[in-house]
């Protein structure tokens, strides 16, 4: 039977979605593991949106918390809002109180990615204060470490991520995931599945 990761996210202007794509391709190169994107639902109106410039959502498929469970492991994804997961993100986990109260999700391996508007905008602390969710339920938080090799000591250029996961820097949004931070987001994605299916294996 497959080992199934589960790479769930929230995306409003498609930053941590360009990631969550290149984290499933690095993933899907782990045999016997099966990867599925999942984006979280959306909390805005359509207007307000409309009004933030936001393009609409991808094809990708909207998860539902009851289906949490039926994943081996889980790479979370979101952008930042004051150093820590956006609303949207927070309101998911808000709702998987059911979960908590049968740690339906204790002892599953999770790791973080995230977007920030720049370098001081919280690319380890939103990480960081997203660990008190994985905490309450059980869960194993997976960093990637340095385990990424030369992409994380480059300093050539400005680039996201850190030891706690892969990271993309958003600037004003005009911004897009850089090599650098693609090649790190693609490592996490192989490593946590390496370890996703250790955890269940044996």
């Amino acid at each position: 039977m497959a080992t199934k990761l589960y790479v769930v996210y929230y995306s409003m202007y498609g930053h941590v979605e360009k990631l969550a794509h290149e984290i499933k391709d690095g993933a899907s190169t782990v045999e016997g593991v099966e990867t599925t994107l999942w984006q979280v639902p959306e909390t805005l109106p359509i207007d307000v949106l409309g009004k933030m410039h936001a393009p609409p959502k991808s094809s990708v498929p909207i998860i539902d918390v009851s289906q949490l469970p039926d994943a081996d492991g889980f790479l979370f994804g979101f952008p930042t809002r004051y150093g820590m997961m956006p609303a949207q993100f927070k309101a998911f986990i808000d709702a998987t109180g059911s979960l908590w109260r049968s740690q339906a999700l204790a002892g599953k391996p999770a790791g973080i990615f995230v977007s920030t508007g720049g370098q001081g905008g919280g690319q380890e602390t939103t990480a960081l204060t997203a660990i008190t969710q994985l905490t309450h339920h059980g869960m194993i938080f997976v960093p990637i470490g340095y385990t990424a090799g030369a992409c994380m000591f480059s300093m050539t250029e400005p680039k996201g991520g850190s030891p706690y996961g892969a990271g993309t820097f958003a600037g004003d949004g005009s911004l897009t995931p850089s090599k650098l931070e693609l090649e790190q987001a693609f490592h996490q994605g192989k490593y946590m599945a390496g370890i996703t299916k250790k955890l269940k294996t044996g």
